[in-house]
């Protein structure tokens, strides 16, 4: 059974500072996964606001951001579970991103859509 890279590592640094390498990366880790929950508030805020199930380009991009995060601090603790999920889910966050802004640009080349008699 692998020991975890904290278990060894005293919470106070050498210089008998308080921030230690080990608390820096569990708080990137907090910030990752705090923007991933975030991303499920936007949405809901959205939807509710249209009355209609909406997902902002913005739950992409937090999507996107918090993932990347996570898969940092995941690879920082040699995770592998992690580490799979948030690659294979960043790779979908930027397609997503992708296919909404081919969309954006069809939509502007298209021009002003003509009214209707």
């Amino acid at each position: 059974m692998r020991v975890p890279r904290f278990a060894h590592v005293s919470p106070v640094a050498h210089d008998g500072s308080i921030m230690s390498i080990e608390t820096i990366w569990l708080a990137i880790g907090f910030l990752g996964q705090g923007l991933f929950f975030g991303r499920w508030v936007v949405q809901w805020i959205a939807s509710e606001k249209k009355t209609a199930s909406q997902v902002p380009l913005s739950f992409w991009y937090m999507s996107l951001i918090g993932g990347l995060i996570t898969l940092a601090y995941a690879i920082y603790r040699e995770d592998p579970v992690f580490i799979a999920g948030q690659s294979i889910g960043s790779i979908v966050y930027i397609r997503n991103l992708m296919l909404i802004s081919r969309a954006s640009q069809a939509k502007d080349l298209a021009g002003p859509s003509s009214p209707q008699s």
